[in-house]
């Protein structure tokens, strides 16, 4: 138990998501998928938000399967919305330094809703279903917002722009 536990801390947790990432980035797919499944059922429905959220996102980009990439998508939003909501709570009197790490971390949360909103709509578009398409676009302009003026931000807003010239096309059969 010990050992589980320590393996699940937060640095060795996002170190070890992150080197799956490059096995997968590397072309392995299949291993990647399963070691991603491992953290996952190591870290538990229970688990770490945030954690959740990241493992979650990345298991979606290991399926080929659209509605297995939409379900974990679905996953990845459920839980950065729960922990953006648990971090939104302010610690009793006398915790400020928790507050702000609390506060923090919600930042961290609405930062990862623009791309999760584009994911979502990104999965629908393979699916067929503009309109579900569409709804998730409008969110992740919505929530744009949170993003910092940095490459990341840039690049997440260009990429939803580029999903509404695509969606405003009517590129859809019957569609029209």
């Amino acid at each position: 138990m010990a050992e589980r536990q320590g393996r699940t801390t937060p640095d060795t947790l996002l170190t070890r998501i992150g080197q799956v990432v490059m096995l997968h980035h590397g072309g392995d797919r299949e291993e990647a998928r399963r070691r991603l499944l491992d953290l996952w059922t190591e870290l538990g429905e229970e688990g770490d938000a945030l954690h959740r959220c990241t493992l979650a996102h990345y298991l979606a980009d290991t399926h080929d399967d659209p509605a297995d990439e939409l379900a974990w998508d679905l996953r990845a939003l459920t839980a950065a919305q729960e922990h953006d909501g648990s971090a939104g709570e302010r610690g009793r009197p006398g915790e400020e330094a928790r507050g702000g790490a609390l506060a923090r971390a919600s930042c961290e949360a609405r930062a990862l809703l623009p791309s999760l909103h584009l994911n979502l709509a990104a999965d629908y578009v393979k699916l067929g279903r503009p309109e579900a398409a569409r709804s998730h676009v409008r969110r992740a302009r919505r929530a744009a917002a949170a993003l910092g003026d940095d490459s990341y931000g840039d690049g997440v807003r260009a990429a939803i722009s580029r999903m509404e010239l695509r969606l405003g096309e009517g590129e859809w059969r019957g569609d029209r």
